[in-house]
């Protein structure tokens, strides 16, 4: 039987570093997969913007990797929905690795993310890099360049995820060239 788990769950440290204990995680999202524009390259000026909004987000453990010594090596599925600026949903990977040192652990994770900002669909890729160290969070949330299809051919940018009263939000800052 497969176990369901929602970030706030205490289920893996790493996994609530993904999705925003301190500032330490980010959003994604995926609707409906739009069709991909290969090697397209929009014309215009990239205008720097920004996009916040609130999130869920579903971690489905994967069966587990072997533990070693000092360590614990997990894979979680990720499912989000995104709502505000961004409305839009995601699936994706995250593999994560805890320590016996309580409050230390890391994660990677890639996630597509597939709807619409501010009238422009289409569908783009994040990359999570995260560790605690002793409960210090760090993270790095970033757009896989090249990553946009459809009308988000040409973003770029980095995205910042946090939980506030038991509430996941985001705060994406982004480049998208303007239409020809």
């Amino acid at each position: 039987m497969r176990k369901r788990f929602r970030a706030g769950d205490g289920v893996i440290a790493v996994a609530c570093l993904t999705l925003g204990v301190g500032s330490l995680a980010q959003a994604q999202t995926q609707a409906s997969t739009p069709s991909p524009v290969p090697n397209a390259v929009q014309k215009g000026r990239a205008m720097a913007k920004h996009a916040s909004g609130t999130f869920e987000v579903e971690l489905n453990p994967q069966p587990p990797e072997d533990k070693a010594e000092g360590s614990t090596l997990g894979r979680l599925s990720i499912d989000k929905q995104f709502h505000g600026d961004l409305e839009a949903t995601s699936k994706g990977q995250m593999l994560t690795a805890m320590t016996e040192v309580k409050g230390s652990a890391g994660y990677v994770a890639i996630e597509r993310v597939t709807g619409t900002r501010q009238g422009r669909s289409g569908s783009f890729v994040l990359q999570h890099s995260g560790t605690l160290t002793k409960s210090e969070p760090e993270q790095s949330i970033t757009v896989v360049p090249d990553s946009g299809t459809g009308q988000l051919v040409g973003l770029a940018g980095k995205m910042t995820v946090t939980i506030t009263d038991g509430k996941h939000l985001y705060d994406f800052d982004y480049t998208l060239p303007t239409t020809p």
